[in-house]
């Protein structure tokens, strides 16, 4: 009989493109496959070393210039709202939670589209179609819940609602230790509601409700107005130079790194720690 030895995943690194969270700057990241039987050790090992997942890929920015990009994570345990996210939970406790299997629905794709041209008109996922929408929601080889919060006073099938109630929606990953909210979007008339602060709300009840101690937000950029939201959490953890540490003070974090800071792309590999069945 031939035994197979398991082979160890493969790293890429992408093309420099303009970055989209600081201004003249480019951005390159390391990436490898998601896939076969390994694919939920993979991720639960590289999530916890600041990876990313899109579709059937983990990510983690790998710029030649810059190492402003920090993956952020709240300990649920450490987590005690403020005032001001006390009112947020308040403010959108109307909306009801659902989750079920990623299943891309127009409904979906309708507040997505309207969530895109009001906030991100020009990113990256600017031009994404309902088939890539699909694609996003539907491709994952992992534990991959659908999130959606619903206005229960809307009827599903009401004619002057094209979101058929729908108000927010996050893919959310389930890690051996945390859930992971790959994307989230919501209704951009609610932006005043500060729906994006009540989903990592929502994220830290689930997390207690499964008995896990992390919710993984992506990434923080200092000195990025679009990701600061994230350091306003207490409990929140940043992973840097190889290890998860307390986030206490965010004005003391800087978007200008010493180019000279920046490992080589080997040495970075090198340091990755594979689940044991990886090699």
């Amino acid at each position: 009989m031939r035994h197979s030895l398991p082979i160890a995943p493969q790293f890429y690194v992408t093309a420099p493109q303009p970055c989209p969270y600081l201004a003249d700057r480019m951005e390159r990241k390391l990436f490898t496959a998601l896939q076969g039987d390994t694919a939920e050790k993979l991720n639960n090992a590289l999530s916890k070393q600041g990876f990313r997942r899109s579709q059937n890929v983990l990510y983690r920015p790998s710029c030649a210039d810059c190492a402003a990009c920090l993956s952020a994570r709240i300990r649920v345990a450490d987590f005690a709202p403020s005032k001001s996210q006390k009112r947020v939970a308040k403010r959108n406790a109307y909306l009801s939670r659902s989750a079920s299997s990623p299943w891309a629905t127009e409904s979906q794709y309708a507040l997505f589209r309207d969530y895109l041209d009001s906030r991100h008109a020009t990113g990256g996922m600017a031009d994404m179609d309902l088939f890539e929408f699909a694609a996003m929601v539907e491709e994952t080889p992992i534990r991959t819940r659908l999130i959606e919060y619903r206005d229960p006073s809307v009827h599903p099938e009401a004619d002057d609602d094209p979101y058929e109630g729908l108000r927010a929606v996050s893919l959310t990953d389930v890690l051996d230790d945390g859930v992971s909210m790959v994307y989230s979007f919501f209704a951009p008339e609610l932006m005043r509601n500060s729906l994006g602060t009540y989903l990592i709300l929502d994220h830290i009840n689930i997390a207690r409700e499964l008995g896990l101690p992390y919710v993984y937000l992506g990434y923080w950029v200092p000195g990025s107005d679009k990701m600061g939201y994230k350091a306003k959490f207490k409990g929140v953890e940043i992973y840097r130079d190889g290890r998860w540490e307390v986030l206490t003070h965010p004005d003391d974090y800087s978007a200008d790194i010493n180019p000279m800071s920046v490992d080589p792309i080997a040495e970075q590999v090198a340091r990755i720690n594979l689940p044991d069945s990886q090699g």
